[in-house]
């Protein structure tokens, strides 16, 4: 920890060595800094440094490079401190960012932001002391009591934050006071910087080593404490666990103190023996995940069919770094990963095994513990900073040479890596929308790959069409399992038709007949099922019968949802609550009821419709706390619920026993939603949650709810036809060019003025026309949703056929965007541009 003056001047006499420092800020390009002579055999590319940015900005960069030639518009500021002995950062890290950086068309500082954990980066505090040179005794200044009280506090310790400085005064906020006593120049304001990270340390004792030269000494000690039992209690119960002449080394080691109390022994008595010296106290860095002790598991015995797979993915290797398996839900792609992983950990190399979502990193990270033990790290944002800072540099100290996480994962710093494995590589959860760099994991991941001579293994149940396309034009390998392990038979899928079972009357509120049927049969078999509904919350949104109000958010152009646990409205876009409204605020009606249905009404609805029942909800909602999935999926599987209801998050590659049912609650909605992926959504999602019934003994059972049963979509999930869905998408993509056979590229643009943003956005596709063609630029238009946290929104497209270099494009762009800019007036709208968006 260093305290350190913002308005540090650069020392006199120079200096021939600049470092050019990428600062983790959204700017355009490196900073040049001095190389202070007591920094030059430390500094070197990849270590972390402190430096001064603007007049009142302290933050943490990276050495991207050391050189002699001295910035020509500035005077470089020096380097304030360096962090780091060696380099955190590895030169693969730095390049995967540049390219990050280049092809997602954001600036290295954004990538550099998103790619180092909050810990690696330094936290600064405001702080006051008292003013070096001034007495305020001896002043004539007049002060008021509570400023009397912070000077005198200040006399009595070296400084004080501003919430210390507030608790001392018993109010609020001690601004005022802080800033008077500036003004009056007896107290100055200086910034406090520290490093996040701090490892997790427990205080241990162990026996002095003078009375380890003879035993008799420590017969002579016993004496001593003939007359104190208590503490002769503890040196006997730590002469028991620490054999310290069999085996010396372990009182180098020493025991917790914790242990002494957990054993029922005197802490006052520890305290004496410590202070007498005859225990020493230190503090030892531990790890702050649990010591698993890998053991060995039953071998991994893979079925003909995925031998099979196996062979031809590793013989696919022999000639294209990437290959796709096509493998159905069930089939076992998991086991041919595990088998594959084992093998290129036993050759030396590191893996990195990519999930789309965290609720996944769950079930699977306790089956891969038992194979790997403690070699396997786990990383993702339920994490403390503190915990994702020690896989970083577990990683780079070789305690980990396997990493299971999720997208934010390709960050870390390999150095000899060998396989990635990206699973349920069609899921959109691997592309990152906000903030930049909006990159998709997936891709990034094989950049990774080909910056380490790394083979990626990509695999779907319902690949994309572009990596189903790069398969089959044998830019990838491609390898297909169309058998479920161990023979387990595919699950049996029925549509039920709610517009006739309207008509009928035997639906349940929201519910079929047909689902309500099966769930019943489900719970009599005391077997389990997954109710599978895209959208959380109780409902869509409220209205008013009698004047047809809907509440909206004040800040965004979308309903609020209503959330009856919480009995409030959230937007789900900027996070806007507010209370249920009694009345109409329109016409003061009370005739205010909900429309449509999340999962919450879901759950209360099963919960009234099958009482004995034990229903849980997955959802944002209910997994906000640390280990909040994990808690729900053990829960599951111990059979402690009967019928999970969530959102896609229980459509990823789960596995549990019992499930025998699974309900699609509105397919209609991801079908029709606007969007030219939304047959390939609707297909990948339905089929996806659809295998997570029937995966053992039985065959489970699929009840899908539509108004319109006999959509080609439908018939398509029903029968499992990929290929089919394949070959009739892309007649439809080619036709209305669309990816794979274009590429893409999202403009928005945004700012507090609507009239302004519409005018920005329409220069802004003029200049684009006039440079790639009319024909390629699509807009501006208003999206859907056209406002969002009290700003407005409007759409520009690109559609580039693959023929064209996408860094000519990409350069076009960004000289459309300088020229817009140098119209005074879009200054202040914000282009934001998102490569390949879907």
């Amino acid at each position: 920890m260093s305290s350190l003056q913002l308005n540090i001047d650069a020392p006199e006499g120079e200096t021939t060595y600049f470092a050019d420092v990428a600062l983790p800020i959204p700017i355009a390009r490196l900073f040049t800094y001095r190389v202070p002579t007591e920094f030059q055999e430390l500094a070197k590319p990849g270590v972390r440094v402190i430096v001064q940015f603007g007049r009142q900005k302290v933050v943490t960069g990276i050495i991207d490079s050391i050189h002699r030639k001295a910035p020509e518009v500035y005077s470089a500021k020096p380097l304030l401190d360096i962090l780091d002995a060696e380099p955190i950062v590895t030169p693969q890290q730095v390049s995967l960012m540049k390219w990050m950086s280049s092809y997602y068309l954001c600036t290295f500082g954004e990538v550099l932001n998103a790619a180092l954990p909050s810990g690696l980066k330094l936290s600064s505090e405001s702080k006051i002391q008292l003013h070096p040179h001034y007495d305020w005794n001896d002043t004539d200044l007049t002060l008021d009591d509570r400023e009397v009280l912070l000077l005198s506090a200040l006399e009595n310790k070296d400084s004080l934050s501003y919430r210390e400085a507030a608790d001392i005064l018993e109010l609020k906020s001690a601004y005022k006071y802080i800033k008077s006593l500036v003004q009056k120049e007896l107290i100055i304001i200086y910034e406090e910087v520290k490093e996040r990270y701090k490892p997790r340390k427990i205080k241990k004792v162990r026996l002095h080593g003078d009375f380890l030269a003879h035993e008799n000494q420590l017969d002579e000690l016993f004496q001593q404490l003939e007359k104190s039992p208590k503490q002769a209690d503890i040196l006997l119960y730590y002469l028991r666990e620490v054999p310290v002449f069999q085996e010396p080394n372990k009182n180098q080691q020493g025991l917790p103190k914790s242990d002494f109390q957990q054993n029922g022994l005197s802490a006052s008595s520890l305290k004496t023996l410590i202070k007498n010296g005859i225990f020493i106290e230190f503090e030892q860095i531990i790890s702050r995940f649990e010591e698993d002790q890998a053991f060995e598991p039953k071998p991994l015995v893979l079925s003909e069919k995925q031998e099979e797979a196996r062979h031809q993915i590793i013989s696919q290797f022999q000639e294209h770094p990437t290959v796709l398996l096509h493998g159905i839900t069930g089939s076992g792609k998991t086991e041919i990963y595990i088998d594959l992983i084992q093998g290129a950990l036993e050759s030396g190399q590191q893996v990195l095994y990519l999930l789309p979502e965290i609720a996944l990193t769950a079930q699977i990270v306790q089956r891969l513990r038992k194979i790997f033990g403690d070699r396997m790290g786990v990383y993702h944002s339920k994490f403390s900073d503190n915990e994702r800072v020690e896989v970083w540099y577990g990683l780079m100290e070789g305690r980990f040479d396997f990493i299971v996480g999720v997208r934010s994962s390709i960050f870390l710093p390999f150095h000899n890596l060998g396989l990635i494995v990206v699973d349920e590589a069609h899921e959109s959860s691997y592309k990152q929308y906000d903030p930049a760099p909006r990159y998709h994991a997936r891709d990034a991941a094989l950049f990774l790959a080909h910056l380490h001579g790394a083979k990626t293994l990509l695999g779907s149940a319902t690949p994309s069409l572009e990596s189903y396309t790069n398969a089959l034009q044998k830019k990838y390998g491609l390898v297909e399992l169309f058998e479920r392990y161990n023979e387990a038979s595919l699950p049996h899928i029925v549509v039920a038709n709610l517009t006739e079972e309207r008509k009928r009357k035997t639906n349940v509120g929201d519910f079929s007949s047909v689902l309500i049927e099966a769930i019943a049969e489900v719970l009599e078999k005391k077997e389990q099922a997954i109710i599978f509904q895209n959208r959380r919350g109780y409902s869509n949104y409220l209205t008013c019968e009698t004047c047809g109000f809907i509440p909206e958010c004040t800040r965004c152009a979308v309903s609020l949802t209503y959330h009856q646990y919480k009995n409030q409205l959230n937007c789900h876009y900027c996070g806007h609550k507010q209370a249920v409204p009694l009345v109409c605020p329109a016409c003061g009606s009370t005739k205010i009821h909900t429309v449509g249905i999340g999962t919450e009404k879901i759950e209360e609805e099963l919960k009234l419709i099958f009482p004995k029942a034990r229903v849980q909800r997955m959802d944002l909602e209910t997994t906000r706390a640390k280990y909040a999935y994990q808690n729900i999926i053990q829960e599951f599987e111990k059979g402690e619920i009967d019928i999970l209801v969530g959102t896609q998050m229980v459509s990823k590659g789960l596995d549990f026993d019992k499930v025998s049912l699974v309900g699609v609650f509105d397919v209609d909605r991801m079908i029709h939603f606007p969007d030219f992926r939304s047959f390939e959504r609707t297909f990948q999602m339905v089929t996806q949650v659809s295998g997570r019934a029937g995966r053992r003994e039985t065959q489970g059972k699929v009840v899908i709810q539509s108004r319109n049963p006999d959509q080609h979509i439908i018939e398509l999930i029903r029968k499992g036809d990929y290929h089919a869905f394949y070959h009739g998408e892309m007649r439809e993509r080619k036709q209305y060019h669309y990816p794979p056979y274009t590429r893409m590229i999202h403009l928005l643009l945004r700012s507090k003025d609507k009239k302004l943003t519409q005018q920005a956005a329409q220069t802004l596709s003029n200049l684009l026309k006039e440079d790639l063609g009319a024909g390629r630029v699509l807009g501006p238009q208003e999206p859907l949703i056209n406002k969002i946290r009290d700003k407005f929104l409007m759409d520009i497209f690109l559609k580039i056929e693959k023929k064209y270099k996408m860094e000519a494009v990409k350069q076009l762009i960004q000289k459309a965007q300088l020229e817009l800019l140098k119209t005074n007036e879009f200054k202040s709208v914000e282009v934001v541009a998102d490569v390949d968006p879907y």
